[in-house]
């Protein structure tokens, strides 16, 4: 597969949140219109909105897990450890990239040390997207 990365550089930069920028880059290898995708994942940006949770731009690699990975069998929910597997790895992976997967903290917001930008975090969890999900 050709790399999406840059391109979910260039929808951040359109003013797409770090989740919808992830995950809408994607969506149509996980089956679903961008629009939807892009609602979807709106709150997850800026740390699920106060910069206290998980980065948007991980939080939405992990939404395209699900998305990959489900079954979507209602009656017999059966694909959930195996797609938690997935979400595992790409947060055990960005965390050992960025020493953290907390957005506060990635922006040095109580330490004054930032640890990754906005854009490189879209840039790795878009690359592990890649890796994990669609390699």
């Amino acid at each position: 597969m050709k790399t999406r990365v840059e391109e979910a550089i260039a929808r951040h930069d359109k003013g797409y949140n770090c989740a919808q920028a992830v995950a809408c880059t994607y969506a149509d290898l996980v089956g679903m219109d961008e629009r939807t995708l892009f609602r979807a994942t709106e709150a997850l940006g800026f740390g699920m909105g106060c910069m206290e949770g998980t980065c948007g731009a991980v939080s939405g690699a992990c939404v395209l897990a699900g998305l990959k990975n489900s079954t979507g069998c209602l009656e017999k929910p059966n694909s959930k450890a195996s797609s938690y597997k997935l979400s595992k790895e790409i947060m055990t992976r960005f965390k050992s990239m960025n020493s953290s997967v907390i957005c506060k903290d990635l922006k040095g917001v109580e330490t004054g040390r930032v640890l990754r930008s906005c854009p490189d975090c879209i840039r790795d969890a878009a690359k592990l997207a890649e890796e994990v999900l669609f390699d």
